[in-house]
């Protein structure tokens, strides 16, 4: 069964996350498999409406360890650039169902999406310094928007994890319910979306965003630039080391 399931029904495109022997870790085949969907959606006029979602007990716990240190990200063609890009520019209604963990790129792509639904566990978090890196998926930029300085400093700086109801507080989220519900809600406010004129929602959105995207775009790729230096020094590699050995990182020398 593929790690990344997609399914169209009555207008609206699926893309659940279905790795959760892995709490749904994301891989460098994920992401493809990611961006080729979004792709699709955009491409297939029967598909008005796309929704992001995991399992009642987890969304995502980022990107898979390993196979990020063997497959790192490099250039606007890897399948994670594919992947931000496309959800970046996505033009129609993206929705995302978040129940349990959504961490590192789990809660940074929700800053693309258009509407957000939690379950009452989701946990928020983007733990970016402590693995010596930098944010990624345009966070630095959009985080502060949404949340402020001063919570978006304490959210990437500090790198802790926050819960549903701070994340609806901040406008992170639009509605928290209990995660037996959640998906149902996301996909009935999925078809109510579905059931309008395209066009008008794709021009609405356009106007939201008119003026951001390129904003976006730029500093995506000024993150990924400074990422990848940042992957290869010593805090990145410290951190990575004790995660895969299972202790606390020690960056009193980096």
């Amino acid at each position: 069964m593929s790690d990344i399931r997609v399914h169209a029904e009555a207008g609206v495109m699926t893309i659940t996350f279905n790795r959760a022997e892995r709490k749904n870790s994301i891989t460098a085949a994920m992401y493809g498999m990611l961006a080729d969907a979004l792709a699709a959606a955009q491409a297939d006029a029967n598909v008005r409406v796309v929704v992001l979602q995991g399992s009642e007990t987890i969304f995502s716990a980022g990107n898979d360890i390993n196979d990020f240190l063997n497959n790192p990200p490099a250039g606007a063609e890897s399948p994670v650039s594919r992947f931000l890009r496309g959800i970046a520019t996505f033009p129609k209604p993206l929705l995302a169902c978040v129940c349990g963990p959504a961490v590192g790129i789990g809660t940074t792509m929700l800053f693309h999406c258009d509407l957000v639904y939690a379950g009452d566990n989701a946990a928020f978090s983007m733990p970016f310094v402590n693995l010596g890196l930098c944010p990624e998926a345009a966070s630095s930029l959009l985080v502060p928007q949404m949340l402020g300085y001063h919570r978006a400093a304490e959210a990437l700086l500090l790198g802790e994890p926050f819960m549903a109801e701070a994340a609806l507080e901040v406008g992170l989220v639009n509605r928290v319910l209990p995660p037996t519900e959640a998906h149902g809600y996301a996909q009935a406010q999925a078809r109510k979306l579905a059931a309008k004129p395209l066009s008008a929602l794709i021009e609405t959105k356009r106007l939201m965003k008119a003026g951001k995207q390129e904003a976006v775009l730029a500093r995506m790729d000024e993150e990924g630039a400074v990422f990848g230096r940042m992957l290869r020094e010593p805090a990145a590699r410290e951190a990575f080391t004790a995660f895969m050995e299972k202790r606390r990182p020690d960056f009193s020398k980096v």
